[in-house]
């Protein structure tokens, strides 16, 4: 619901980020530089292995990468919803999101990896020969994937990912600025119509990427909601990411009374409702029906991120994840405080990296496809560790952040966070929730 337009002050000292955020930049590359030195160091000196190390980069490159596709996420629902109130917060979704046109570098190494015949470690597919000889189950049920789990088919899946990614993330906040120039609402509405290809360009290549760099990790099993689990990550670290960033340029100065209690209070509803009701349906309808068929090939997939430590993490994601947040943010009064909505962004942003930790880092016993009972499986492994508090996981968190922190802020200070020409600009403004 909209009202009369309040006095707000469009100036541009108050939807430029000008000089400000200087010292973060310097101080984020500096953090990112020396933390990702830092994990190379660990592998190097022998401290840690080098699957450690790639699943590790994977892990973190692919939480980053979350982050920007739940920002476009954001973008293009709004135009394609015509929605009027988030006009006020998406000139920031937009700069996240505009992070696709670079995000890709990270991917390169895995590239030279299957290159180089090196991969099998990390993506077993890639090695059959390997795979053959450590887990001949596994291995046999591989052959029949080979089709779509082939380097060349792999490669250009991965390109074309990344050139649609890259594309969207790009135009829209070009669009975006465009109209930010003009009183011709003609821009927004190229935007609103891009939106409906922009969705279902999303849709298909966020569910194979996670099939192929995630899923693929353990090339035995296979589940066709995987890549709707994966959105709903995406959805978790976008919005939690837009709130943090909202709440820190209002921190410093930057668009006070322009982003309001009630942009809040709907941000909070979007991260309520994907982040913890929506994931944990998802996760839980997964869960439920490779349970139900109880098909080995399905479930050995669960039974290794229950065994040993793993069976800790999952209920701390259960925990986490959903119980205590749905209960913490389930008011309305809990979404329009700053403080305690931030609080929620940071909590469910560490446990969506968590998440993917669960999803990245374990690997399916061989005897979970020979074992006659689940029972032997968790016996045998009960002593088997996460490796949840190994350092490379934290230095590499730490690298890859500030790496992405501060070419955002690059851009933050490079672009106004306001498109004072946008059509909807008036309800973005006086926005009130009922």
């Amino acid at each position: 619901m909209s009202h009369a337009s309040p006095t707000v002050d469009l100036s541009d000292r108050n939807i430029e980020l000008g000089s400000t955020g200087g010292t973060a930049r310097v101080v984020t590359l500096f953090i990112g530089v020396v933390c990702l030195a830092a994990a190379f160091l660990l592998v190097f000196t022998g401290q840690m292995d080098w699957t450690s190390f790639w699943k590790a980069w994977l892990q973190n490159w692919f939480f980053i990468l979350q982050i920007s596709l739940g920002a476009l996420f954001f973008v293009f629902i709004q135009h394609l919803t015509k929605a009027g109130w988030s006009t006020a917060i998406r000139r920031p979704a937009e700069v996240l999101a505009s992070n696709l046109n670079w995000l890709w570098v990270g991917f390169i190494p895995f590239l030279i990896l299957l290159l180089m015949g090196k991969a099998g470690h990390i993506f077993p597919w890639s090695d059959m020969e390997m795979l053959a000889a450590h887990n001949p189950a596994e291995a046999h049920l591989v052959e029949g994937k080979l089709a779509y789990l082939n380097m060349p088919f792999f490669m250009i899946r991965a390109v074309i990912y990344f050139v649609v990614w890259a594309f969207f993330g790009t135009w829209f906040l070009k669009a975006s600025l465009k109209q930010g120039r003009t009183d011709d609402a003609g821009p927004t509405r190229v935007m609103q119509k891009m939106a409906c290809p922009a969705a279902i360009l999303f849709g298909l290549t966020i569910t194979f990427a996670a099939f192929d760099w995630i899923m693929s990790l353990s090339p035995g099993w296979f589940s066709t909601m995987f890549g709707v689990y994966a959105f709903t990550g995406a959805a978790t670290c976008g919005f939690a990411v837009l709130i943090i960033t909202c709440i820190l340029l209002q921190r410093n100065g930057a668009m006070v009374n322009v982003i309001t209690r009630e942009h809040y209070q709907d941000m909070g509803k979007l991260l309520f409702g994907f982040g913890m009701v929506f994931w944990a349906y998802i996760g839980f309808s997964q869960y439920m029906l490779i349970w139900y068929a109880n098909i080995p090939e399905e479930t050995g997939w669960f039974l290794a991120r229950q065994i040993g430590g793993w069976g800790g993490i999952s209920f701390l994601l259960l925990f986490g994840h959903f119980l205590i947040p749905f209960v913490a943010l389930i008011s309305k009064w809990t979404k329009r405080m700053s403080w305690y909505l931030t609080l929620a962004a940071v909590w469910m942003l560490a446990f969506a990296w968590l998440d993917l930790f669960w999803l990245v880092m374990p690997v399916v016993p061989e005897d979970a496809y020979s074992a006659k009972t689940y029972l032997e499986v968790v016996e045998a492994h009960v002593g088997d560790s996460t490796g949840i508090f190994n350092p490379i996981n934290y230095t590499m968190l730490a690298g890859v952040m500030g790496i992405f922190i501060w070419m955002t802020v690059r851009r933050f200070r490079a672009n106004r966070l306001l498109a004072i020409h946008d059509p909807r600009l008036h309800e973005g403004l006086s926005f009130e929730n009922q």
